[in-house]
């Protein structure tokens, strides 16, 4: 019995990036035994902290989903979990403002080698995680149609991933698929994680033992006065006297979280790849004149404290990762259920 019930508690992480996905798994009770990501620097990161993860640095394009299975030594059915995120840029928010439809992306297609992989592979449970907007794509669409004929009950929910202890705002698809159970709705949990519960603790980066807290930010004398005259503990742009505001914010009134401070009683706003660049969005501490650290974008995140990020991958990168990656708590909430589902 003891060795089923380690089988069926197994997953496979598809384009796992930096590892907030199997981070959050290996939270709910899996055991992550192979992931995929193609680009180098976040396979890197993805090694440093899932060390016992078979790690295939190739693009899932040319991926044989039986011969991974192979690999770990399961049969196609025998997997209890493939989950993913297939990159969808297109989909973004940012991408899609003001259009009714996708942009054009050749990573948007990337969706339909997830399908085809969970069909080769045919595990009992599938977790897919993305932007909203993709719930309206035809490859999507035809996807979801494709595990159904083959025998899988979906769910399909947007949810705020600051319901599931995530402490930013940060609204995601979420499809759950499975055919040994009926995936159900979970229960937000009661209490919502803040910025200063995620952060508060930390010191200032200066005096930091942390190498990724400690890297030095490097800001004009022009916007460190900004950042020094935004008011704290939420504070915003449209709070500055007129003559500190830059001509392009006086010209737009989009993007108004833009030099603006978190607030240490709320949640944080979606951390995105710009999330240590106040130019990008509401990433300026919420006391200090400074904007966030890596670490605190990666706390924000859900990232235990923890977690491995080489600075000598430079900070854009780094940024790049925390900004992409799946938030741990809130994929371990959902994936809870279908380690329930699988190991019962």
């Amino acid at each position: 019995m003891g060795g089923k019930r380690a089988r069926l508690a197994t997953a496979v992480d598809l384009f796992s990036g930096c590892g907030g996905l199997s981070e959050g798994l290996r939270r709910a009770g899996f055991k992550v035994v192979a992931a995929v990501e193609v680009a180098s620097k976040p396979a890197d990161v993805y090694r440093t902290n899932h060390p016992s993860t078979r790690l295939y640095e190739e693009d899932v394009r040319l991926l044989d989903g039986k011969r991974l299975m192979a690999d770990c030594g399961l049969a196609p059915g025998e997997l209890g979990l493939l989950a993913g995120c297939p990159p969808c840029q297109g989909f973004s928010r940012l991408r899609t403002r003001n259009k009714a439809t996708s942009v054009a992306d050749d990573r948007n297609s990337l969706v339909l080698e997830f399908f085809r992989l969970a069909l080769e592979m045919q595990p009992k449970t599938i977790m897919l995680e993305n932007v909203p907007a993709l719930e309206r794509d035809i490859n999507f669409v035809d996807g979801v149609e494709r595990l159904r004929e083959a025998g899988y009950e979906v769910r399909i929910e947007v949810l705020d991933a600051s319901r599931y202890s995530v402490p930013q705002r940060r609204r995601r698809l979420i499809m759950l698929a499975s055919r040994v159970h009926v995936p159900v709705d979970v229960e937000p949990h009661r209490k919502v994680m803040t910025v200063k519960d995620a952060i508060g603790f930390l010191g200032e980066p200066g005096v930091s033992c942390d190498p990724l807290h400690a890297l030095p930010e490097r800001r004009s004398p022009a916007v460190k006065r900004i950042m020094s005259l935004i008011p704290k503990d939420g504070g915003s742009r449209a709070d500055l006297p007129k003559k500190y505001q830059l001509d392009c914010h006086l010209k737009s009134n989009g993007f108004s979280d833009v030099y603006g401070r978190m607030r240490w009683d709320a949640v944080s706003p979606t951390i995105t790849s710009g999330c240590n660049n106040p130019s990008k969005g509401r990433f300026i501490h919420p006391v200090q004149d400074r904007a966030i650290s890596l670490r605190e974008a990666s706390l924000l995140q859900g990232f235990p404290l923890s977690y491995v990020f080489d600075v000598k991958h430079g900070k854009e990168a780094i940024a790049l990762m925390i900004g992409n990656a799946l938030p741990p708590p809130f994929i371990a909430a959902h994936a809870k259920q279908l380690r329930d589902a699988v190991v019962p």
